[in-house]
């Protein structure tokens, strides 16, 4: 069961806008980070049940923090979100683990389907 929700996104309007997508937010305890790095601090400290990224961020980006949270924990759930979803980087996330990638804004039909399928694979 998904508790513990870490959204890592380098712009706070971002961040809120897939909140809002969550519906039952009382249920979930959530973690926020602006950049890559800030977010897998918090990951290993915090330990969230899924992770929604953003691929391009400044600092260290998606791609690179992704690699590096399933390097420290290689069952960690991160999705991955983007507004420029290309092949290439689509193929770069899959390979590197994550769960999905869903096309920036999100919408609540595709937040929670990324809820669903990370409760599905935390069993």
């Amino acid at each position: 069961m998904i508790k513990k929700i870490l959204i890592v996104d380098d712009t706070p309007v971002s961040r809120r806008i897939l909140k809002s997508c969550i519906t039952r937010v009382e249920q979930y305890e959530f973690l926020e980070a602006g950049d890559g790095l800030e977010g897998f601090e918090i990951f290993k400290k915090e330990r969230p049940d899924l992770t929604f990224m953003d691929i391009n961020m400044p600092k260290v980006g998606g791609i690179e923090c992704l690699e590096a949270i399933r390097k420290f924990d290689p069952h960690a759930v991160v999705v991955m979100c983007s507004s420029e979803i290309n092949p290439e980087s689509l193929r770069i996330v899959t390979d590197l683990g994550a769960l999905s990638v869903i096309n920036k804004p999100p919408t609540k039909e595709s937040v929670q389907q990324a809820i669903s399928k990370a409760d599905d694979a935390k069993k």
